[in-house]
């Protein structure tokens, strides 16, 4: 069964603990949970790439209760 398209979907990732020191002091810097952060700079990247690309913006915008900085 396919999930409702406004369900956030689960990612196990392994990530180098260099990495995620980092992340999660970028994180504390910018006021974001980790997974805020994360997803914030995935967007940013996926959004660069389709500018380059010319495949345009079709990324949905943010849920109304999703504050543009917090992301948490």
């Amino acid at each position: 069964m396919t999930p409702p398209p406004d369900k956030k979907k689960n990612l196990l990732l392994r990530i180098d603990p260099v990495l995620w020191n980092d992340l999660n002091a970028m994180a504390a810097d910018e006021l974001r949970s980790l997974n805020g952060q994360i997803e914030y700079l995935l967007r940013q990247s996926v959004r660069k790439w389709k500018r380059e690309s010319g495949g345009g913006d079709s990324s949905p915008p943010p849920e109304k209760n999703e504050d543009p900085i917090w992301m948490g």
